[in-house]
């Protein structure tokens, strides 16, 4: 029986803290019903009954309708795409600057 009394208390407080580091590490948009910090909030002070209710009712499963959440090859993300092209123009304009500099400096000093 001694040995209940201190398994069950660790098992309870492992699932704490499982499922408040699931809330803090989940993406906003899988969350349901509540904001993040009242998850937590109603994880700490009603251990058992709020870690079932955040695996059950809280959080949006990854198996659902999370077609938004799939992963993007960099060459298919658009803001990746933009990004990139927005690069490669800052790299060009630093590259005709540099030039004109050094063609600055080529000019013998004129009296």
């Amino acid at each position: 029986m001694s040995r209940l009394l201190v398994i069950v208390p660790l098992i309870v407080l492992a699932l704490d803290v499982f499922a408040i580091v699931d809330v803090i590490l989940i993406d906003q948009r899988r969350v349901r019903a509540m904001p993040k910090f009242v998850w937590i909030i109603l994880i700490v002070l009603v251990p058992i009954v709020g870690v079932a209710l955040w695996f059950f009712t809280g959080r949006e499963s990854s198996t659902g309708s999370g077609g938004q959440l799939r992963t993007v090859a960099p060459d298919d993300d658009p803001s990746f795409l933009k990004n990139l092209r927005r690069d490669e123009e800052q790299d060009e304009r630093i590259r005709r600057l540099e030039q004109e500099l050094a063609e600055l400096d080529d000019d013998p000093p004129k009296d």
